[in-house]
Parts: C-alpha cells; sequence; structure tokens
C-alpha cells in the first residue's frame, strides 16, 4: 500500500513547492518539508528539477530550499553562519554525532568517536575542519588532554560532545578552557552527564549551543545513564 500512495504524495509535494516558490513563502515551504521529511523532499526535488522545465525559471530554487536541510535543520542559514547540529552519545552504548555545514564530522557510524570528549575543531573564516578527535576522558592522560585544549586557537569554531563517561580525568584547568570558550555549563558537569557544546576558543563569550542533561536516578531514561542531548542552529562564521 505503501508503494501506491508514494508516488501521490511525492506529487503533492512538488505542488505544493511549486505554489511556495512562486508566492515567496517560507511557511508553506516549511509545510512541504513537514510533508515527506527533509530528506524526502530534498530526493524529489533532486528527481524533478533537472526534468521539469518550469522550474528553470527559478535557478534560486537550491539556494532556497535545499541548503535550508543541511544538518537537517529546520531553516536555512545566513550565508555568514555555518549549519550546525551535535548530540551526544546514547549511555556508553551508542556514540554522538557531529554535523557541520552539511556534513558529519564525527559519528558511531563514521567509526570515529570514543569515550570522552569528542570535539571538532573549525577556522571560523573558511569553514574547514581544522581537526577532530576524542579526548578518552575515562583511560586517558590528563596532561595529554590538557595539552590538546591548549592547543585550540582564539577564535576558532569548537564543538564538543560527551559520550560515557567524560570527568575522570576531568581537571578544574580543562573546566576553566572551556569557560573561556563560552560554555557556562561545564563547571557544573558531573559523574555520567551528558553534555554538548559549541563555542570558541579563547572568546570568553557566553555560547547559547550548550546543553547538559545530569545523571540522576529519578530522571534517567536509561539504567545509569541520563537521556542525551543536543543542540543545532545557525553559528556565526566569526565574533
Amino acid at each position: 500500500m505503501r508503494h501506491r500512495i508514494a508516488p501521490y504524495t511525492a506529487v503533492i509535494v512538488v505542488l505544493v513547492v511549486t505554489w511556495a516558490i512562486s508566492h515567496d513563502s517560507i511557511r508553506i515551504q516549511q509545510t512541504a518539508r513537514d510533508l515527506m521529511g527533509m530528506k524526502g523532499l530534498q530526493q524529489v526535488l533532486l528527481r524533478i528539477l533537472p526534468k521539469n522545465p518550469y522550474f528553470n525559471k527559478y535557478n534560486n530554487i537550491a539556494a532556497t530550499i535545499l541548503p535550508s536541510l543541511k544538518c537537517d535543520l529546520s531553516r536555512r542559514c545566513p550565508h555568514d553562519h555555518f549549519a550546525m547540529h551535535v548530540r551526544s552519545g546514547a549511555a556508553n552504548v551508542v556514540g554522538p554525532k557531529i554535523c557541520f555545514d552539511g556534513k558529519i564530522i564525527m559519528s558511531h557510524i563514521l567509526n570515529n568517536v570514543g569515550p570522552g570528549l569528542n570535539i571538532v575543531i573549525v577556522n571560523s573564516e573558511t569553514g574547514a575542519v581544522d581537526r577532530c578527535a576524542y579526548l578518552n576522558m575515562i583511560n586517558g592522560v590528563s596532561e595529554d588532554i590538557l595539552a590538546y585544549l591548549k592547543e585550540i586557537k582564539s577564535g576558532e569554531i569548537v564543538i564538543v560532545a560527551s559520550f560515557d563517561e567524560m570527568t575522570t580525568k576531568m581537571t578544574s584547568e580543562m573546566r576553566d578552557i572551556f569557560v573561556g570558550m563560552g560554555s557556562t555549563l561545564i563547571q557544573s558537569v558531573s559523574y555520567r552527564d551528558n553534555w554538548v557544546f559549541a563555542g570558541r576558543g579563547g572568546i570568553g563569550m557566553r555560547s547559547t549551543f550548550e546543553k547538559r542533561a545530569a545523571n540522576n536516578e529519578t530522571s534517567n531514561i536509561y539504567e545509569g545513564w541520563p537521556k542525551v542531548v543536543e543542540v543545532g542552529g545557525c553559528f556565526p562564521r566569526s565574533t
């Protein structure tokens, strides 16, 4: 039954998008995305745009709809912002995911995440990922972890997601470094808490991209582990 309905759903979505473009309606574009999901809409558009001459009049359609799909955000980011979405790990089973400017940089599927702090460092001017790594906060060497954090340059975009346990090797000096990046929650993060954050190295401006889920027996979703936390949005290219 699904196979019979899907083509009609696609047609409806395309008609809605067509109406939206002609009336410049962001609200209707969002409705179209909701009908099939953002990825579904993108697939339909990519199939139809090259074939349907009607859409040739709307050369900016890719700029008005498709870019907003970056990192599964619900809206398109301005040209001077980067799309970003970060999600913590789930207990000690499923690793975190960090998406930046439409590309998944770290994830369980990519097999490049690990226990502790999963961190992506980005050049704020070009948007190029400079480096990424996971800092093992359970069995790692505190001095090496601190040295890594100290190498982050002022102004660089820093995106972090916790996985498993992130405080065993955490020191007050490490916490202070994250405070200098704009974190307001790192000082209260404790054993098995989940934490996600995006800020800038050495700027000290409070970041709005931060969440924490406390390890609490009365509120934990998983046995001994809190819920997954995530943040996303448009991160400014520069201060």
